[in-house]
């Protein structure tokens, strides 16, 4: 299957940050040793310094796809954005190969499809919704990860055709001549969808579509608390989630986390370096915010 360039670019939007299925990921209250992590201080900008540091490096929550409205990039934020050298995502953005790499892993793996993998009745009805709101017929994406045709609903359920902070840093980078950088490949990100049953993703797609209004009011109640900043309560807002996998938090978040932060440090000690991750990956003791304080390093927050 040969993807469009529009739809690959959709999927990389939905792979850098997982943000909608991560942040309802969490089922646990903010543990006292968070808030001492954290403090009560509600933003998505964190200054990154001390130890071999010669310069700070800043780390940003993102959301991967929001209303144009919502998008907002402060003049605060922009002024950090400039002090940077370099800009790290979860994945290298402006990749000149993305759309090659993710030809060969967009599919589930085994030759499986939806029509394998749904009852009858919702397989017609994911297929009338995503014909009707993608103009894509089920046939044609049938054997796509769930997880991705699941996220590719998320504008008719937002009510917008979105924007992304993705593609806005990956612009104010290129402008600035600064280097985007990946802390993933294509292949690890995709590759995480091959160990969550393609029968639990399928589920989930039928849910969304099956129970429409309840995942507009999810996602409506979660670009809310993104509003307010609130790290800690990204990450826990989903514990009555209906729509997550609850059960794959370390396989997405946690152990994610930990592999990042060595590449994290090297980033940041060769040059001042704006990262900019899902807003559910900085908050809770296993959160880069705490596994960076781990490693030696002062973070503290930045009013936006």
């Amino acid at each position: 299957m040969l993807l469009s360039k529009k739809l690959v670019l959709f999927v990389a939007l939905v792979l850098t940050s997982f943000a909608t299925q991560a942040q309802k990921v969490a089922k646990k209250a903010a543990s006292p040793a968070t808030a001492t992590v954290l403090g009560t201080t509600k933003t998505l900008l964190w200054e990154v310094s001390g130890k071999d540091l010669a310069k700070p490096s800043y780390v940003y929550g993102t959301i991967h796809l929001v209303c144009p409205a919502d998008l907002q990039i402060s003049d605060k934020l922009k002024q950090k954005f400039s002090e940077t050298e370099q800009v790290v995502m979860e994945l290298d953005m402006d990749s000149p190969t993305m759309m090659q790499e993710m030809q060969s892993d967009v599919l589930m793996s085994g030759g499986q499809t939806l029509k394998q993998l749904l009852s009858a009745t919702d397989y017609t009805a994911v297929g009338n919704y995503l014909q009707a709101n993608t103009k894509l017929p089920i046939e044609t994406v049938g054997a796509v990860k769930p997880f991705i045709l699941s996220s590719m609903l998320y504008p008719v359920l937002l009510g917008c055709t979105p924007a992304s902070y993705e593609t806005s840093f990956v612009k104010m980078a290129q402008e600035a001549k600064k280097e985007v950088l990946g802390l993933e490949t294509v292949q690890e990100q995709l590759g995480l969808f091959d160990k969550i049953p393609y029968a639990e993703q399928s589920k989930m797609l039928a849910d969304m579509v099956n129970q429409e209004a309840a995942a507009k009011q999810e996602i409506q109640q979660m670009m809310t608390l993104y509003k307010t900043q609130d790290v800690e309560q990204l990450r826990v807002m989903t514990s009555k989630s209906l729509f997550g996998f609850q059960q794959y938090e370390d396989l997405l978040l946690d152990s994610r986390n930990q592999r990042w932060i060595a590449d994290m440090e090297r980033h940041a000690t060769a040059k001042p370096t704006f990262f900019a991750v899902g807003a559910a990956h900085l908050g809770g003791s296993k959160g880069v915010l705490a596994l960076l304080r781990q490693q030696g390093y002062q973070v503290r927050p930045v009013a936006l």
